[in-house]
């Protein structure tokens, strides 16, 4: 058995690496940049693209941890190719997105067309659709470590953002056991806060006080931009994310505890297991 992860050096394929290899099953990291990977000991690291599917190694590949290609517009037929590529193919475990759940417009599409042609492959599928990521907080974290601050717009907007270990540890769960095909998981953290709870959530893990300031939108959008580097479409994407928890606070699921028969990681454990970041 060999599973290959797409992905394997990003947030959530990162932590999927991570947890495979200590439960002793084989690993095939599928990156970009293979020189530059960074996996624990006894990982095969291969290099491919998920817009090449003809090139990806996927001999002997019994299950795949499937991110979209959501760079392009033929995610779903770069999907389709890569499953009948892929002789030995019998588990799909794809990292989707609760925009899905939701039908968010915008961002919910690509992630429904990839599960369809899934869902269609004959492939024993499992569906893990995480809201938020925790990881999402290290856009605050320049300030967070310079200034003891963090500046955000929506003080009062409820999230509940989920710990990327979290997310890995439900996939790991459907690659390795039985019982999870055909099953969507909604995945949150176990916390619904707003945004002024999280910043103090952040500031128990580390340790020390962190103070919040509000941002009007107009100034939120330039500080991502201009500050943090991001571009002008993530960043009104993050906005909009934040203005609509300002209307339509995010609730807390039941699906990680249902999988993994436990609470899921705190936002302030995230801080901790973040703290050489954020300090």
């Amino acid at each position: 058995m060999t599973i290959l992860v797409t992905g394997a050096t990003g947030t959530i394929g990162g932590a999927v690496v991570r947890q495979l290899a200590e439960a002793g099953v084989p690993v095939r990291a599928l990156t970009r940049n293979p020189a530059r990977a960074v996996v624990p000991a006894g990982v095969e690291v291969v290099g491919g693209d998920l817009t090449r599917p003809a090139e990806l190694p996927l001999a002997g590949v019994t299950a795949v941890f499937l991110l979209a290609a959501i760079e392009s517009d033929d995610a779903a037929e770069h999907a389709q190719a890569l499953l009948e590529l892929a002789p030995d193919l019998r588990r799909v475990v794809f990292l989707s997105s609760s925009a899905v759940t939701v039908e968010r417009p915008g961002s919910y599409e690509l992630h429904r067309d990839v599960e369809r042609v899934i869902e269609a492959s004959g492939v024993a599928w499992t569906h893990v659709r995480p809201g938020e990521f925790m990881a999402n907080k290290l856009i605050w974290a320049r300030t967070i470590k310079e200034e003891g601050v963090v500046r955000a717009p929506f003080p009062e907007s409820v999230g509940a953002p989920v710990h990327e270990d979290d997310v890995a540890e439900v996939a790991v769960h459907a690659l390795l056991r039985d019982g999870h095909a055909g099953k969507a998981y909604t995945l949150s953290g176990p916390e619904a806060l707003t945004h002024v709870e999280q910043v103090a959530a952040i500031s128990r893990g580390l340790g020390r006080p962190i103070r919040f300031e509000r941002l009007t939108y107009g100034q939120a959008r330039a500080t991502l931009i201009c500050d943090e580097g991001l571009p002008y479409d993530v960043a009104e994407y993050l906005l909009g994310y934040m203005a609509q928890h300002n209307e339509e606070p995010a609730t807390v699921t039941a699906d990680f505890t249902t999988v993994t028969g436990r609470q899921g990681r705190t936002l302030s454990t995230w801080a901790t297991d973040h703290s050489t970041t954020l300090t």
